[in-house]
């Protein structure tokens, strides 16, 4: 079992790099002891970056979940027990977790607003989508959606995480949006992105600590994608590194 390092707070989502062991290898990947590379999954693409060792390095071009955590690799293949050290594309990941923790603001204004559930997002390298039922939204209401959205950036919320049994989230204040049944009934303890009791969600991505951080957010289009179902399209404005 991979533990990973992005899960328990907040703070370990600016993990950078980090060390490991390799414990099994493959023709292309290796998997690690602990890794703070976040694995392709919720809509959210997976880390990039570097794993080196003594004598070599190779690049991390994916990382995925299946069972156990792969990291594929292009170049040489550590050997097994090798201690090697993680880089994680910062630049990359940042704006991923920008983009995932504007995903929440909107899908939580969408439902205040409009009783539109989230049914579907995806976070792209500079744009994000998510897709919302049952909506009906026209020009002005975006408008009013992305004022919203911006609003709670402005605010500077703070964003916590941490764990919750299953049976205790839906009497969580914050948390009416989220459907329960998409979870596998198997899984009883859930890890929570709370934006300051303003949207409580089970999640397993990587967020930014504060809304702030987000800077703005702009719609760019719509699109209708069935009688009762609308994908909103989004990107970050006046974005810098930290």
């Amino acid at each position: 079992m991979t533990e990973l390092l992005y899960m328990p707070d907040t703070e370990s989502n600016y993990i950078r790099s980090f060390q490991a062991k390799i414990l099994f290898t493959g023709r292309d990947h290796v998997v690690l002891d602990r890794t703070a590379f976040y694995p392709e999954g919720g809509g959210q693409p997976s880390d990039t970056g570097i794993i080196s060792w003594d004598g070599g390095s190779s690049r991390v071009i994916k990382v995925e979940k299946k069972g156990k955590v792969i990291h594929r690799l292009e170049g040489s293949i550590p050997d097994p027990g090798a201690i090697v050290t993680g880089e994680i594309n910062w630049d990359n990941r940042y704006e991923h977790m920008k983009l995932h923790t504007a995903q929440h603001l909107f899908s939580a204004v969408v439902y205040d607003l409009f009783g539109g559930k989230t049914v579907g997002n995806q976070i792209y390298s500079d744009y994000s989508r998510v897709d919302f039922r049952p909506v009906n939204l026209s020009a002005e209401d975006i408008l009013d959606i992305q004022a919203e959205v911006n609003r709670l950036i402005g605010e500077e919320h703070p964003i916590s995480v941490y764990k919750a049994h299953r049976d205790d989230i839906g009497d969580m204040e914050g948390v009416n949006r989220v459907d329960l049944s998409l979870i596998p009934g198997s899984i009883r303890e859930l890890r929570v992105i709370d934006i300051d009791g303003y949207d409580v969600c089970p999640c397993a991505g990587t967020h930014v600590r504060n809304t702030g951080e987000i800077r703005g957010v702009e719609v760019t289009r719509m699109e209708n994608k069935g009688r009762d179902k609308q994908r909103v399209y989004y990107e970050l404005i006046d974005s810098v590194s930290e």
